[in-house]
């Protein structure tokens, strides 16, 4: 890939929350996808600590019925204003629930509490450099389904629903739920981004 097509893949890498249930792929290449991001997105001191579980068809409607089941749990306690529930909400969650798939992204702290033990001096940094590891998968796989033809969009609903995920999916206990990457279908294109000034967000030093 040429630089300019790189730049342009990253440009087009948008939220879009009206997802649908058709997919450019077969699964295997979504699969190719997850694989290629968990063998080549670099991480600190190469700890290798992201995780990533593929939520597809029925068990990414699962994802999303259990969500509603937890945020009903607020509202039956009084955490949460039925109206707001009802209003707000609820639509949002069935609105990712009408997507393709979801893609979790946990970190496994028992790759990093070596490292944390071996290099005493950055023992308080390895958990921000593992989330920075995590945030570039969350990157790398929200670019790479765009660009098949699918839109996205990035929730943090963690840690509310943790329990329920490792519960459902038998998964370790110890991961931590970092992020939510639900992608389908764009049945809508994507709303105006307004840019603060560049000037303001870059400092070139010893430009020639």
């Amino acid at each position: 890939m040429s630089t300019d097509a790189f730049v342009q893949a990253v440009q087009n890498r948008r939220t879009i929350y009206k997802l649908g249930k058709n997919s450019p792929v077969d699964d295997a290449k979504i699969e190719e996808l997850v694989n290629s991001a968990i063998l080549n997105v670099p991480s600190s001191f190469n700890t290798q600590s992201t995780r990533l579980v593929v939520l597809l068809h029925e068990e990414h409607d699962r994802l999303w019925d259990l969500t509603v089941e937890a945020f009903g749990n607020l509202v039956a306690s009084g955490a949460l204003p039925e109206e707001l529930w009802k209003n707000q909400t609820l639509p949002k969650l069935q609105g990712f629930k009408a997507a393709y798939g979801t893609i979790l992204f946990f970190e496994d702290p028992a790759h990093i509490k070596p490292f944390q033990e071996k290099f005493a001096t950055f023992k308080d940094h390895f958990e921000p450099w593992a989330d920075h590891s995590n945030a570039m998968h969350q990157f790398f796989l929200w670019t790479a389904l765009e660009s098949l033809g699918f839109g996205a969009n990035l929730q943090h609903y963690n840690p509310l629903i943790d329990s329920m995920v490792v519960k459902q999916w038998n998964l370790p206990t110890e991961w931590r739920l970092v992020a939510q990457l639900v992608f389908g279908s764009p049945e809508t294109q994507p709303g105006e981004k307004v840019q603060k000034p560049v000037a303001e967000r870059v400092k070139i030093f010893g430009k020639q």
